[in-house]
């Protein structure tokens, strides 16, 4: 799972609490790759690692982010 695609700030971000969330959430990243999105791809959970969800939620705007996917 790539963090980004063809080096462009990715605008969306795509989150998985766990890897086994991926195979849902790869149809996501498809349509995104078809409309030429750049996103980035992560897993943070909010249960395990609630900190490092917030710390993730703060910088976002920071980072480019302008929306965020999560299951």
């Amino acid at each position: 799972m790539a963090a980004q695609q063809s080096g462009q700030t990715p605008l969306v971000s795509v989150i998985m609490g766990s890897q086994s969330d991926w195979p849902t959430m790869c149809k996501a990243v498809e349509v995104l790759d078809a409309l030429d999105v750049p996103c980035e791809k992560r897993i943070v959970s909010a249960h395990r690692t609630p900190r490092r969800m917030y710390e993730f939620a703060q910088g976002a705007e920071a980072r480019g982010i302008r929306v965020i996917l999560s299951l």
